[in-house]
């Protein structure tokens, strides 16, 4: 739960809901009595199940749209379900919940989405020396959420946004006029607590950086051959980060290229959202 101290989880749900409801859920109020409660159950429908997360937001969601929120029951973060499980029931005032079931399906189906996912890549390089990283590639606005899943799902988060570290990238590069000049740059610059890590296109950039002091490399959209030969010239001391077309076919070898990250931005900026469902009943 690190991640979400860094944002105002109920305001990004008060505009969530601000978002959809506008100036009110105008079928709900003409359908159901203001006074009576129900029950409603969210249910796992993707046919090959999936990593649930999310699911501390249902009861703040609800919340916010008057509902009353009792959690009679609800899956753990992390834990995989099959389809036709149910993965949460709650009871309250059954016009909130009705007015909240868009939102809270939506941020429940984005992160179980991306945790499902990242599990997958997990599951496809073990036993190897790599770990799954994400990326800045997330959806604006929605980024602890999304980094929170990566989580869940057994990856790890790089950085969180520009202020939480220095990557030096084809275009600092260029700006910078070569890799040993934005590097040098970079080490002036950055506090000292700084991991200061540099993208590398060729094997001679590589050489480059390595001469120059770099102590970590992202080597970007190189093939598994080119990887070890940038693995026999760093050596095990030099961080290496491999991104860039990274796909669960080819994740296995570069894996076993020897590189200690694999950063896939696939896991947030593309993702396929999980298919749940919520049904309600009065009680």
């Amino acid at each position: 739960m690190e991640l979400l101290r860094q944002i105002d989880l109920d305001e990004l749900l008060r505009r969530a809901l601000a978002e959809d409801v506008g100036q009110g859920d105008i079928t709900t109020a003409a359908t159901v009595d203001s006074a009576a409660r129900g029950r409603a159950r969210i249910t796992v429908k993707e046919p090959a199940g999936i990593v649930f997360c999310g699911g501390f937001l249902l009861e703040r969601v609800f919340a916010l749209t008057s509902s009353e929120p009792a959690v009679r029951t609800i899956i753990s973060e992390g834990e995989r379900v099959e389809a036709g499980a149910v993965a949460a029931e709650i009871d309250g005032r059954l016009a909130g919940l009705l007015t909240g079931e868009r939102v809270a399906l939506n941020l429940l189906q984005l992160m179980s989405g991306v945790a499902t996912a990242t599990r997958r890549y997990v599951d496809a390089i073990a036993g190897t020396r790599a770990r799954i990283v994400d990326t800045r590639k997330t959806h604006p606005g929605l980024r602890a959420l999304e980094k929170y899943a990566v989580r869940i799902g057994g990856g790890f988060n790089h950085r969180f946004g520009l202020d939480s570290g220095v990557l030096i990238k084809e275009n600092h590069i260029a700006a910078a006029g070569s890799v040993k000049n934005a590097l040098e740059r970079a080490r002036r610059y950055a506090p000292h607590t700084f991991r200061v890590e540099i993208e590398c296109e060729t094997l001679a950039q590589v050489e480059e950086a390595i001469a120059h002091g770099a102590t970590s490399i992202l080597l970007d959209n190189m093939t598994p051959a080119e990887m070890r030969n940038a693995r026999a010239l760093a050596g095990d001391a030099i961080l290496l980060e491999a991104s860039g077309g990274i796909t669960l076919d080819s994740i296995r070898a570069i894996a076993e290229a020897g590189v200690d990250l694999i950063s896939v931005g696939a896991l947030t900026h593309s993702v396929r959202a999980v298919d749940l469902s919520m049904r309600v009943e009065v009680v």
